[in-house]
């Protein structure tokens, strides 16, 4: 080929590789249908505190809308039939349907019981008992809302045991109990939920938020059960910096004790940074474990450019979790059985 042909074969790829960007959505989803992978970030825009979960044989994933937080005053959700094409639900949670709730929602947890969906979730950030806020609960009657209110008040609207209400996550236990375990500034709570979800059931011992905070935690609990062992997890470090990581313990029921095992989802700086804040997916009567979560592109050290990521998570056979590879290729695709 000679230098002519050369220059103009580089000037036609070059236009091609321009012009895929601005294909239509329709185009662009085909593109990505071809590589029979997930792709990372999985979706576009900045999301961060993915809650991920099955739901009517769809993959869901509930995320904080990364911004400012006088901007963040919504939820968008996403739902997948097959890890790869995710389908955007606008605007599922509006503060203008909460009305206590005025700022920085973030970290939503879904519950489905019964026809209902209970979207938990923290809002306002408050720094103490004066200021108003907290976790919250909505409810709605399809995973894509929308979702309204469901108390007119918050949750909780206390710190107990040095427990910032925030990152709060619903655990239904194999006897048919829903626990919420939540917390922030480096202390982790679980209470026990009415079954109707309006508020609490005392502890025998008269206690209702009991502290199973273990070594490193700062906040982002998540808890899930495989071969009858309770798996713990947590996020450690600061969540604007590069240190941001998960880690995790294992017990024998929902309050522990529970002792740090180690770190499992950390940056690689080839790939990305502060690789936090996750949730997990187990598609039943499989061993396909998925480790849903957030991180910062490489080189990008705004607070809230925050993006979420899908990588399969494994296990050994001592049933301990797998050091997690961050990649950019993410998962393959999996529908899920019927």
């Amino acid at each position: 080929m000679n230098k002519h042909h050369f220059n103009n074969a580089k000037t036609v790829l070059a236009f091609a590789t321009g012009l895929f960007c601005f294909l239509p959505a329709s185009l662009q989803a085909q593109k990505k249908q071809d590589t029979l992978t997930s792709g990372n970030p999985i979706f576009q825009g900045w999301y961060a505190d993915p809650e991920a979960t099955i739901i009517n044989r769809q993959y869901w994933i509930y995320p904080t809308y990364s911004a400012a937080y006088n901007d963040q005053v919504f939820f968008d959700a996403f739902s997948s039939t097959d890890l790869v094409h995710w389908t955007k639900h606008d605007r599922i949670l509006d503060t203008v349907n909460v009305k206590w709730a005025k700022r920085a929602v973030w970290a939503p947890a879904i519950v489905q019981k019964g026809n209902k969906y209970f979207l938990f979730f923290g809002a306002n950030d408050i720094q103490n008992n004066q200021q108003y806020g907290g976790i919250g609960v909505a409810v709605a009657d399809k995973p894509e809302g929308p979702f309204k209110d469901y108390l007119g008040k918050p949750l909780i609207d206390q710190f107990h045991n040095g427990a910032q209400p925030i990152d709060q996550f619903v655990f239904k236990d194999k006897d048919g109990k829903y626990y919420i375990i939540y917390g922030g500034w480096r202390h982790c709570n679980i209470a026990r939920l009415k079954d109707d979800f309006t508020g609490f059931i005392p502890f025998e011992d008269g206690t209702t938020f009991k502290e199973i905070t273990p070594d490193n935690y700062v906040e982002g609990p998540l808890m899930f059960m495989r071969n009858n062992k309770y798996y713990f997890m947590w996020s450690e470090g600061g969540w604007t910096g590069p240190n941001y990581s998960v880690a995790y313990a294992i017990g024998d029921s929902p309050f522990g004790p529970f002792k740090r095992v180690g770190k499992i989802l950390q940056q690689d700086t080839t790939v990305a940074t502060g690789a936090g804040h996750h949730s997990v997916i187990h598609a039943a009567n499989s061993d396909n474990w998925y480790i849903v979560y957030h991180r910062r592109p490489r080189g990008d050290r705004a607070a809230n450019h925050r993006v979420t990521c899908i990588e399969r998570m494994y296990f050994d056979q001592d049933g301990l979790i797998k050091p997690v590879t961050i990649t950019f290729k993410g998962v393959p695709a999996q529908k899920l059985s019927r």
